[in-house]
């Protein structure tokens, strides 16, 4: 089965997999910000970025220094080149994991600054949006 001329889906690896996971997440949080709309906020600050930490912030670093590790690992054992390349982009992920995990309330003040800028929220959309199609074309062609 392919869905791209070329693309055998029987062939992903672990490489090809995780940036198509990862730009699936990211494209997630967009389309879940564009449903909510202006009940975006106030269901981040409420049910995602409560002002108390949420219990689920530990279960996500547990989940992304395994990830982490499990990835290098791959990298040294699986000889697909350049997939240093989604290891160390995949690792820079842990600053932010770790900047929610012990300084939540610094993090509580980004994503409250982040939400009163419509400027600074479609700025951030851009970004993700650009780190989406960098993952989906690092997926199809790079791995």
């Amino acid at each position: 089965m392919s869905f791209v001329k070329g693309i055998n889906m029987d062939n992903l690896n672990y490489f090809s997999l995780l940036c198509f996971v990862w730009a699936f997440i990211a494209l997630g949080s967009r389309a879940i910000i564009l449903y909510l709309g202006e009940h975006r906020n106030k269901w981040e600050l409420q049910k995602v970025f409560s002002l108390k930490k949420p219990g689920w912030i530990y279960s996500v670093a547990v989940i992304s220094v395994l990830t982490v590790g499990y990835t290098w690992l791959q990298v040294w054992f699986a000889g697909i080149r350049y997939s240093w390349i989604i290891a160390a982009l995949i690792t820079l992920t842990l600053i932010k994991v770790f900047m929610v995990l012990f300084n939540y309330q610094e993090f509580h003040s980004f994503v409250k600054e982040i939400q009163k800028s419509r400027q600074k929220l479609t700025k951030f959309s851009f970004a993700v949006t650009l780190f989406v199609i960098a993952c989906v074309l690092m997926g199809i062609y790079l791995y």
